[in-house]
């Protein structure tokens, strides 16, 4: 039973890679294809149709592009559609969700302190927000609102202000960040899905029927294009949030990543505005930089919870099972000594301002909500503590195994 610990681990980890390896490519076509529609230059010889052409040079040889807004005289025999990587992005991360905070609920899900929720409800909130968020989008997109992209994107932002805010009420820190981003990106591929790609599909149609193609259909595809090369930055540092607890586990979690939204814009639009030979916005450095100083003050706020109402918080079944296990008071022992200094609410070593992760191990609480991880971390590998600096014996790390082992008995 215990070797399913270390199965699920991988698995984790497997599918974060296709996550990692599947946004790389998504981010990149759109970064490309963003720059290269900015880009784009008139030219006297471009053929009927044609709106502008871009000459690049990569690996060795030259490349000649021409956009099309509607689409050309005759439909080619070879044509790419750019789809895959945005649904192999949100499948993988979906997949991502589920394994490591649904699964694992009661630790990376719900916070007891913020909200007394079930598994299943925390889960049931967790899956319908991503879903009720891409219906307000999208009801807010065919509005007339539309037509003012501007006041659209503000009432867009206003939303993710609002959901962040609504996912720090009940979630952890580290769930609010990572669904604040779930609920981005979920945007995004709908946005694909649901719209990007039915409006091509219709164009090609129409072509190959001999009809001319609607070119409202282009600009209701340009619009949430738009929406996704802007939310792309955000949705990065929300998927890596869970490695920054002074992002995550402090008060302002909320608005830090609010402030992120409002980094990524103007971020983009420098390059957008270089990109399109429009100007060198210089000032987007000066406000992004606020920005990141705003951020660093407010993540020095104090931190939720205490000792007392840590011990006050009741164990679950399986973590009660956990505590009374053979060889917990020792396990636990070794915790407090090689390991609490870091991971505690008030960290004693030098330069650490919080626990690394948010992750705390100090009471017997702390210990048996955290037995995977410790048993992973510092029991079957040597990755914590880092480089040993606490000198974690190998009998201390043979009394976490043998615990973890007899828990699952």
């Amino acid at each position: 039973m215990y070797d399913f610990a270390v199965f699920w681990d991988w698995a984790a980890f497997a599918v974060r890679w296709l996550h990692v390896i599947t946004a790389m490519a998504w981010i990149g076509s759109s970064f490309y294809f963003i720059a290269l529609d900015l880009g784009l230059r008139k030219a006297p010889d471009l053929p009927a149709g044609a709106h502008g052409e871009e000459w690049q040079v990569h690996g060795g040889g030259f490349y000649h592009i021409r956009k099309y807004l509607v689409a050309p005289a005759e439909m080619p025999d070879h044509l790419i559609w750019f789809k895959w990587e945005s649904y192999s992005t949100w499948l993988s991360g979906a997949a991502l969700l589920m394994l490591v905070y649904w699964a694992g609920a009661e630790l990376y899900l719900i916070d007891a302190n913020k909200a007394d929720l079930a598994v299943w409800q925390g889960i049931l909130i967790s899956a319908a927000s991503l879903t009720v968020g891409w219906i307000i989008y999208d009801f807010l997109c065919k509005s007339r609102l539309a037509e003012q992209p501007t006041l659209l994107m503000v009432l867009l932002f206003l939303m993710l202000v609002a959901m962040g805010w609504g996912y720090n009420q009940i979630f952890t820190g580290r769930a609010m960040m990572l669904h604040l981003g779930a609920f981005t990106a979920t945007i995004m591929t709908a946005n694909v899905f649901f719209i990007i790609m039915p409006n091509q599909r219709i164009v090609v149609a129409d072509l190959q029927a001999g009809r001319t193609p609607d070119p409202k259909y282009g600009k209701i595809a340009k619009l949430r294009s738009t929406h996704n090369n802007y939310l792309t930055l955000p949705v990065i540092f929300l998927m890596l949030s869970n490695h920054y607890p002074l992002a995550f586990a402090t008060e302002w979690n909320w608005l830090i990543a609010s402030l992120v939204f409002l980094m990524g814009v103007t971020i983009r639009h420098y390059f957008n505005t270089m990109h399109a030979g429009t100007g060198n916005p210089t000032w987007t450095w000066l406000v992004t930089a606020i920005l990141f100083i705003a951020i660093i003050w407010l993540s020095t706020a104090s931190m939720y919870g205490d000792v007392e109402e840590a011990e006050a918080l009741p164990l679950t079944p399986y973590e009660t099972r956990l505590a009374a296990a053979d060889g917990f008071e020792q396990a636990h022992e070794v915790v407090l000594g090689r390991c609490s200094m870091c991971h505690s609410r008030e960290p004693g070593w030098e330069g650490i301002l919080w626990a690394p992760k948010g992750v705390l191990l100090e009471t017997e609480a702390d210990v048996a909500r955290n037995a995977r991880a410790i048993y992973l971390q510092a029991g079957v590998s040597h990755a914590m503590p880092p480089a040993n600096v606490t000198y974690m014996e190998p009998e201390d790390r043979a009394a976490i195994v043998r615990w973890y082992k007899a828990s699952r008995m």
